[in-house]
Parts: structure tokens; C-alpha cells; sequence
């Protein structure tokens, strides 16, 4: 492998993902288990040890982002408040005993009215935005708490976040949505049509959900069926919220490709065209234009 200059690291609450990189390039990625939500302030340093122990040179840099720096990671990083330009935001050096490591942890960005945060999508934004200049429209990323980001010269302009990815693992996994849901298989029609149900109905959502138990307890509906009905009636809630968001928009979706496609066509059906790139991608992407912005380098 080719000499690591730095090192990209995104640490969430649950995983941690680190990539060697040379310039731009990856050369190596690893994730572990790992998360902000599972260690104790003293305990950082070593799980990135543990991790890229042997891609540390005599004083290698490591850019980090998402819940590591929340108040109860590694270090805090103060939000930045919106309207905030992406390419002005302020990293915080984390403490570190191991003089190989050289660790700047960067921040989220809040909004005080109406009150939202984010950690980690602000750096796929900002990557967004490095490989694609001078695009203004709406972001959207999809995920366990989905955020709607308005941009606008290279400023996060005001955004908001859904709870969709929670709500669907808490209903098909803990509540009585789960005697009929599938772990496998899927019908784009049942989604189709719970996702116009709940754009039409937002306010029917709650009696739309107990449906799919009744009809599937009543009518024998299959649980391929019902795993669909249940992301559409949740997606189509969110479009429906969102709607002064992506309503004569550019939109991006940024995200998994699985997740990522729903968003797309749930979009498509509203007749709105949307560009979706791979989250992983943008998150290396905002760390390098953070590390370049701040003449970085091993």
C-alpha cells in the first residue's frame, strides 16, 4: 500500500469508519463497532488505535467528524450556527498521548428557531458542494434521522430533521407492526401507494399504520407486502412535511444507495427529478476540502 498522508475518519454513534487516504485517494477503509455511544471520553484514543495503528507515520493527521464531537465524545466541538458557509468551519484539536496521532475533530451546525442539529451530514454537504461548485438547491439525507438542508453560495441556509429511519426501526422492530413484516422482500406498488396515502392524508398517519397489522391479520396481506406500506406511509409523512423544502427545488439525496433510492423515486413520483450520490463518498469528500482548506498535510 501506498504511504498514508492522512487519515478520514467519520464516528458515529454506533460505528466507527476511518479510510487511509494518499491526496484525495483512499488507499484502505476498516469500520469497527466502536461508536461515541459505547466509550468513555478516555477510551477514543484508543479505539482509533486499535483501528489504524499500523497507517500511523511520525505525526499523521486524522480528520474527524460526526458524534465525535459531541459533548459526550471525544472532544466537544461547538456547533456553528446557520446561515453558515461550509468552507469556513473551525476544527477543534482533540487530546492525544500517542505523538503519531495529530487529531482535529469538526463541528456540526445548529439552528436556533426552528431548534435542529446535525453532526456529520454538514461535511457530506460540504463535500457535496467541493465536487460540485456553485450548486444552490436542497439537500436531502436520508438515514436514521433524515435531514432537508436548503443551500445557497456555499452556505447551509436553514434545514430540518425527521426521526423516519427511528420511527420505522422502533415499529417494525418493538411494536405490534412486527407479527407482520418480513425481514426480506419488497413491492414497489405497495410502496408507491402508501407513499401517495400519506402525502395525501399526512394527518391519517397513525390510523394508516395500525392498518397494516388489521389487514394483515384480517385479509392474510403478506409481510413482504406490509414492510413497504410501512416505509412509504413514513417517507410519504416526511415528503409531506418537507414539501417547502424540495417544492421547485435542485435536489440531491445523499446517503446509502438502498435507502437513497426510495427518496429518489418517492421524489420522481412528485415529479421532481433528484441527483443521488453515495454518502460515503461526500463525507471523504468535506474532510478533504477541510484538510486543503487548512493547508493540511502529513
Amino acid at each position: 500500500m501506498s504511504k498514508t498522508d492522512w487519515i478520514a475518519v467519520d464516528w458515529g454513534t454506533s460505528h466507527l469508519r476511518a479510510y487511509a487516504m494518499s491526496g484525495g485517494s483512499v488507499l484502505d477503509e476498516r469500520m469497527s463497532e466502536d461508536g461515541m455511544g459505547s466509550l468513555e471520553r478516555d477510551q477514543f484514543e484508543g479505539a482509533l488505535l486499535a483501528l489504524v495503528s499500523d497507517w500511523l507515520g511520525t505525526r499523521t493527521p486524522v480528520l474527524a467528524c460526526g458524534m465525535v464531537g459531541a459533548r459526550q465524545g471525544w472532544v466537544e466541538a461547538p456547533y456553528a450556527s446557520v446561515p453558515t458557509a461550509v468552507d469556513q468551519v473551525k476544527m477543534v484539536n482533540a487530546p492525544t498521548l500517542d505523538p503519531r496521532l495529530d487529531v482535529r475533530v469538526l463541528p456540526g451546525v445548529k439552528q436556533a428557531n426552528p431548534a435542529d442539529v446535525m453532526r456529520g451530514e454538514e461535511t457530506q454537504i460540504a463535500g457535496f458542494l467541493a465536487l460540485n461548485k456553485g450548486w444552490d438547491g436542497v439537500i436531502c439525507l436520508p438515514g436514521t434521522h433524515s435531514k432537508w438542508a436548503l443551500v445557497s453560495a456555499d452556505e447551509i441556509v436553514s434545514f430540518q430533521t425527521f426521526m423516519t429511519g427511528e420511527l420505522f426501526a422502533l415499529l417494525s422492530e418493538q411494536s405490534v407492526l412486527r407479527h407482520s413484516l418480513a425481514a426480506g422482500g419488497w413491492d414497489d406498488t405497495a410502496f408507491a401507494e402508501a407513499l401517495s396515502d400519506a402525502m395525501a392524508r399526512p394527518e391519517k398517519l397513525a390510523a394508516k399504520l395500525f392498518s397494516i397489522r388489521a389487514d394483515n391479520l384480517i385479509n392474510g396481506t403478506a409481510a413482504e407486502v406490509s414492510r413497504p406500506r410501512l416505509s412509504g406511509l413514513l417517507i410519504g409523512a416526511e415528503l409531506a412535511a418537507a414539501r417547502p423544502y424540495w417544492l421547485g427545488q435542485q435536489v440531491a439525496v445523499v446517503g446509502a444507495p438502498e435507502l437513497a433510492r426510495l427518496y429518489v423515486k418517492a421524489l420522481a413520483e412528485q415529479g421532481v427529478p433528484a441527483t443521488h450520490v453515495h454518502g460515503d463518498r461526500m463525507t471523504i469528500a468535506g474532510l478533504n476540502a477541510a484538510r486543503l482548506r487548512e493547508g493540511i498535510s502529513a
